[in-house]
């Protein structure tokens, strides 16, 4: 292109939509993260994994809920992207995702600080915190 010309329609119309698809893509990814926070069994997930990274059976002991349900709600949660897992034996550990996407990064802190004065996040801390401690060094199962 020579100095001065205008790009050509082609080449706005190129920009134009490739913006589009970024921002329908930026929509779709925000909106899956605030589905996941729609829950309060995954909220509760999520306030106890602020402690750390923690066994299904740990979960499931504090939570008082199956290990389906405990399982489904953080299925949810991986796929969105608020936790990943990895497998020890036959245990899966889950822990918060450490995040690229700027909403996610700037919301876990709030929701750290959050869930923490909520009555019954308080309450799922201060289980999860005894149920460490009565656990001490044993395994899971």
């Amino acid at each position: 292109m020579r100095p001065g010309a205008r790009p050509s329609r082609k080449v706005n119309r190129g920009l134009q939509i490739s913006a589009q698809a970024d921002m329908i893509i930026s929509m779709k990814t925000t909106a899956r993260l605030f589905k996941a926070l729609a829950d309060e069994t995954r909220l509760r997930i999520l306030a106890l994994l602020t402690r750390g990274e923690l066994c299904v059976c740990d979960l499931m002991a504090v939570l008082e809920l199956p290990q389906s349900t405990v399982s489904r709600h953080l299925a949810y949660l991986r796929n969105a992207g608020w936790v990943e897992d990895r497998r020890q034996g036959v245990w899966m550990y889950y822990r918060l995702t450490l995040s690229d996407h700027p909403l996610q990064r700037e919301l876990l802190p709030l929701l750290t600080a959050r869930l923490a004065e909520i009555p019954e996040g308080r309450k799922g801390l201060i289980a999860l915190d005894e149920y460490l401690k009565d656990k001490a060094g044993s395994r899971c199962g």
